[in-house]
């Protein structure tokens, strides 16, 4: 059985945003099928692709939900625990990484053509970016297994 990691690296280092990776990694355990986690997770990359909230945390954000998230309007117990896995998940990823913002972390921005060629020219997705997924995996597998 390949691990969260393993399925989530391996999603990204193909042709695959890190929001679809991250949540996509998740998926079968939480009852979604990988195709639908895919395209879910498709619009939320490089922060959605406009440099804010970094894609992995939105894919986290996104396996947390589908794991804590209330659907019921009277379930307010569900919907505490969302919000107190968003909050713990967040503050997490901001003190291991600095931030949670993509433009910070990458320190460019995407929501230009010049930011994107940036980060291309210094390799950023391929090489820094597969730290923030492997860093959402982490934190994501820690609270789900409290």
């Amino acid at each position: 059985m390949t691990s969260h990691m393993e399925k989530a690296l391996d999603l990204f280092s193909g042709s695959f945003h890190c929001a679809q990776a991250v949540f996509a990694a998740f998926a079968d355990e939480l009852g979604l099928a990988e195709e639908q986690a895919l395209k879910i997770g498709a619009c939320f990359g490089s922060g959605m692709r406009k440099g804010e909230v970094c894609g992995a945390c939105s894919g986290a954000l996104m396996a947390l939900g589908l794991k804590y998230g209330h659907a019921d309007d009277l379930d307010t117990g569900s919907k505490l625990k969302a919000n107190e896995v968003t909050d713990i998940f967040m503050e997490k990823f901001r003190l291991e990484n600095g931030s949670y913002l993509c433009r910070d972390l990458l320190g460019c921005d995407l929501s230009s053509a010049e930011g994107i060629a940036e980060a291309l020219e210094k390799n950023l997705f391929t090489e820094f970016c597969p730290k923030m997924v492997a860093s959402a995996v982490c934190i994501t597998e820690e609270i789900m297994r409290k």
